[in-house]
């Protein structure tokens, strides 16, 4: 250990396993100055009180007051960072009236760079005050809006992965919002790419770019071959929506003879680093082939209750092995706070084992075995969000990156039902999950750095 070296001292909650949360009493994590988790010591190890000696009254030592904890930092694996502007309206109209009045009208705004920095510092300063530390952003159609973007999460703070999206197929987008031509989407993603790329070189946390066709209809078999190259040559990640609608999947089944999930891979955007968001409608063989590819379902819950037709069999496609994180969808799902997302997770999954007419017999009304912990949901916007995106994030352990959000119970205005000293910390967990507020995100840090504070 050196003087670059930070001891957090506190109890922290992180996933063991899917199921599992392991609970870490009185921890020190030592912190390295590449911001990653160099050691997690237990009060039970024999150099614990020598480390506490030597740091304690230091600078570089943090420790949490009494009634806080640490927990991982949050990975959102779908925003669309212009939509930040729309959150909050037009939920009650059908996903395709909602693109067309809402969406596309807003998004063709981000042509002014003025604009488009308004909107993106404030959703990436929210998002972190909400406690998400990596976010996997959609942007627009526009190349120099959609690296300002990338520009705004390196200088937050924030690690972001971010898509210039295309759409380039004539009759399937708006004529004031799309791109120029097939050759113009390409060449401005490889220009993007190259740019987000050079950016990351002087970006602790992490900015990457991401091929981000924004879904099937929207793009031409060309666009959806060149950027499936792109994707190989440059080794990025891919970002899509895959059968999210009964219309979007209803669509590409007419256009190809097959799935989304199939007609992805065969345009080469299937990989281990790709994230395909909703997945509503996948069946057994797109999610064997999401499992064999290493392509990973982004979960959106609260969006997928507005705009989805129907409640996605989670602990299903998790048996089978699928990687599955979670996603806001701003603003698809209004919340900008994955914390609604994992409650709603939870929820959800219950409609679903249970069913929702009642007057279905209770045995015919819904699917067994659909529920969901609030454990596994935890997971999913940790630990799986982590393992979506191939790189160490989401658990505090050895090995990992420092980026955790510290939960204060205690504050006046969003104190949580805690009222014995001794009282079970599992218990503590759930109430934080289901009961934490932004008030009780104390500081919020990425890579080592804090990043976000609050004082009430």
């Amino acid at each position: 250990m050196n003087k670059h070296t930070h001891i957090f001292q506190g109890t922290a909650f992180t996933s063991k396993s899917a199921k599992e949360v392991h609970i870490l009493k009185d921890y020190l994590f030592c912190v390295n100055a590449s911001g990653m988790i160099e050691q997690v010591v237990s009060p039970e190890d024999a150099d614990y009180q020598t480390l506490l000696d030597a740091y304690q009254d230091k600078e570089n030592f943090h420790r949490l007051a009494d009634g806080q904890y640490f927990l991982p930092g949050f990975i959102d694996l779908h925003v669309h960072a212009p939509q930040w502007a729309q959150s909050g309206t037009a939920l009650d109209i059908p996903l395709y009236d909602w693109l067309n009045t809402y969406t596309f009208p807003l998004e063709s705004k981000f042509s002014d760079l003025d604009f488009a920095q308004q909107v993106y510092q404030d959703v990436v300063s929210t998002l972190l005050a909400n406690g998400t530390t990596t976010a996997l952003y959609f942007a627009t159609v526009h190349k120099e809006a959609s690296i300002l973007l990338a520009e705004i999460c390196a200088n937050q703070g924030q690690r972001g992965l971010v898509g210039k999206v295309v759409m380039d197929h004539l009759e399937n987008n708006p004529e004031y919002y799309r791109d120029l031509d097939t050759q113009t989407a390409l060449v401005d993603t490889e220009d993007f790419i190259i740019a987000v790329k050079e950016l990351a070189k002087s970006t602790k946390q992490g900015v990457y770019p991401v091929v981000t066709p924004r879904f099937i209809p929207s793009c031409t078999d060309a666009s959806l071959q060149g950027l499936g190259e792109l994707a190989a040559k440059y080794d990025t990640y891919v970002q899509s929506h895959c059968s999210e609608s009964d219309w979007a999947h209803g669509y590409v089944q007419d256009r190809f003879n097959k799935n989304d999930a199939f007609a992805l891979n065969d345009f080469g955007l299937l990989r281990d680093k790709s994230v395909m968001a909703h997945c509503n409608f996948i069946n057994d063989d797109d999610a064997d082939l999401f499992a064999r590819t290493g392509t990973a379902v982004c979960h959106c819950p609260v969006s997928n209750a507005y705009f989805a037709n129907s409640v996605i069999p989670i602990a299903h496609l998790q048996a089978k092995n699928v990687e599955i994180g979670l996603g806001s969808d701003i603003s698809g799902g209004f919340s900008p706070s994955l914390f609604d997302n994992i409650r709603q997770a939870v929820i959800s999954s219950r409609m679903l084992e249970d069913g929702v007419n009642p007057a279905l017999p209770a045995e015919d009304r819904g699917v067994p075995n659909s529920r969901i912990t609030i454990n596994e949901a935890f997971y999913l916007a940790t630990a799986g969000g982590g393992e979506s995106l191939s790189l160490p994030i989401g658990r505090l352990e050895t090995n990992y990156v420092w980026d955790v959000q510290i939960i204060d119970t205690t504050v006046a205005t969003a104190k949580l039902p805690i009222y014995q000293a001794d009282e079970n910390l599992h218990d503590v967990f759930q109430k934080i999950l289901y009961l934490a507020r932004p008030e009780n995100i104390r500081e919020v840090w990425v890579q080592g750095k804090k990043v976000h504070s609050r004082t009430v």
